[in-house]
């Protein structure tokens, strides 16, 4: 193989494969009628996050790998975010009561044999914004999101950029993961979709630019050293590429992306 060929194989393996989309899809569409069922004053309810935006990594590869579901609630603006999760809890204890259910602020989770659902309750205000409960963290019950707004950003962004954009992704949560989460899962994709890509064509190309122009800022010492660790396999992969010695820029890149 080459350098090229591997990062291709290796997008195409941390995602999730055929027959476990099919099995998240049916636990999704289960999920929907039993909520369905339950409540009668839910406005909406939908997949958002990284299933959604097609960029989650296998279970088998990221442990933390989650399906985010989001219930809009018709009344949900006249209750604290903590009686809306307290709600989704009960619903959760009484139509999963095999599985593994707690609260991971500021969602509800449902933990599956084969994935976890992450319940997040929210509500609309007059001007259409949806809310979502605020980390534990900040000095606010509730925060705006927009995940269509996101979603249609990476869209656009793949779309642009001969559709390589989600591959990269997935190459750069695979490396994140084996990295004990330098960034963010959302804050990785977001640079990456916000990024330009001059002159870029193909995977590695894509790949070799966003390495490249990684941040530092703000990160601390011990995780800074994984991004300039980063930064100089893929200098090193580019001066053996352009010496001729594929072979052994093959084995220098797998060295960061096995």
């Amino acid at each position: 193989m080459s350098v090229l060929t591997h990062l291709q194989y290796t997008a195409d393996k941390v995602g999730i494969q055929d027959r476990e989309e099919l099995l998240i899809d049916r636990s999704i569409g289960a999920l929907s009628l039993k909520l369905g069922q339950y409540f009668s004053n839910i406005n909406s309810k939908f997949v958002f996050g990284s299933y959604d935006r097609k960029t989650i990594l296998r279970r088998s590869i990221d442990e933390k790998s989650d399906v985010d579901y989001m219930v809009i609630f018709s009344d949900e603006y006249i209750y604290t975010p903590q009686t809306l999760m307290n709600r989704l809890k009960r619903f959760a204890e009484l139509k999963y009561s095999r599985n593994e259910i707690y609260q991971s602020s500021p969602t509800v989770v449902l933990e599956l044999g084969h994935i976890k659902f992450e319940l997040a309750p929210a509500y609309k205000n007059w001007m259409g914004t949806i809310n979502i409960p605020a980390p534990a963290t900040d000095y606010v019950n509730w925060i705006s999101t927009d995940p269509i707004s996101f979603k249609n950003q990476l869209d656009e962004s793949n779309r642009v950029n001969n559709y390589q954009i989600r591959r990269l992704i997935k190459i750069l949560k695979y490396w994140n993961v084996l990295n004990d989460r330098v960034y963010s899962s959302y804050e990785l994709e977001k640079y990456i979709i916000q990024k330009s890509y001059f002159f870029c064509s193909n995977l590695k190309e894509y790949f070799y630019n966003a390495v490249s122009g990684l941040p530092l800022f703000d990160l601390p010492t011990y995780k800074s050293i994984k991004v300039v660790h980063l930064k100089q396999i893929v200098d090193q992969t580019k001066n053996l590429e352009s010496l001729g010695l594929l072979i052994s820029a093959e084995k220098e890149i797998k060295m960061a992306i096995p």
